[in-house]
């Protein structure tokens, strides 16, 4: 005992750092269909409140964990073209194509466990984190410039259209999220933080038994994000 004691305090330095602030980013995001739905991403803001408690320094890896309250645009783009994969065009203006894009807005709140190696308080980090995600869908909203009760099924190379008249039948939403970023910190102004991030749903938004029409409907989400945090105590 009286070995491994000191050789324990020599490998984990301890940290009491609690830090709080606000992100803001941008999503690119589509549906993972199946029967498969062709698709264009779709962009959509992505903005909310950030904690983060850092807790220890393991080797050289700084270890927190981060918690996320956000507000999120996601969705899909439909990438709708003929059997010659061209645009479909409206039989009113031929240089307009027609568009179809599902707009779903959720509160979404990521809890990751981070790691980071360089600077702490003054300089420059690299950062990995991962971790669970769990959504509420607050609104949804359809956009598009032709009849849905006339889906041009003959025109399209794909005839899957089921999509666009169904309501989202699953409003929560949950799956797992992993990212990696830089961090620029100063000890009087705070912590500026760049990240890309994935998120990969395990739900779906639409039912997906034997008697429904889509066996898998779930959300895939690539985000752009800056976070600024600063410490409330240390």
């Amino acid at each position: 005992m009286a070995v491994g004691m000191p050789a324990h305090a020599q490998i984990g330095e301890h940290r009491n750092t609690l830090s709080f602030g606000a992100n803001a980013g941008w999503n690119m995001s589509s549906v993972g269909f199946m029967p498969k739905v062709p698709q264009k991403m779709q962009g959509g803001l992505t903005f909310g409140l950030t904690a983060r408690y850092t807790s220890e320094k393991y080797f050289s890896s700084i270890c927190s964990i981060v918690g996320e309250v956000n507000i999120s645009r996601t969705g899909w783009r439909e990438d709708i073209l003929d059997k010659e994969d061209r645009p479909i065009t409206l039989a009113a203006d031929t240089s307009l194509a027609i568009a179809y894009q599902r707009k779903l807005t959720y509160v979404q709140v990521p809890i990751l466990a981070r790691m980071g190696w360089g600077r702490e308080d003054k300089g420059l980090q690299f950062f990995i984190q991962a971790g669970p995600q769990f959504g509420v869908l607050i609104g949804e909203a359809t956009d598009t410039n032709f009849d849905l009760q006339t889906p041009l099924h003959r025109q399209r190379v794909s005839s899957v259209v089921a999509q666009d008249t169904m309501a989202v039948e699953r409003k929560v939403d949950y799956g797992i999220m992993a990212g990696a970023g830089l961090e620029l910190s100063h000890p009087k102004i705070g912590h500026f933080l760049l990240e890309g991030r994935y998120y990969y749903g395990l739900g779906d938004l639409f039912g997906n038994s034997k008697k429904d029409y889509f066996g898998r409907s779930n959300l895939g989400i690539i985000t752009v994000k800056l976070t600024y945090l600063f410490d409330v105590m240390k």
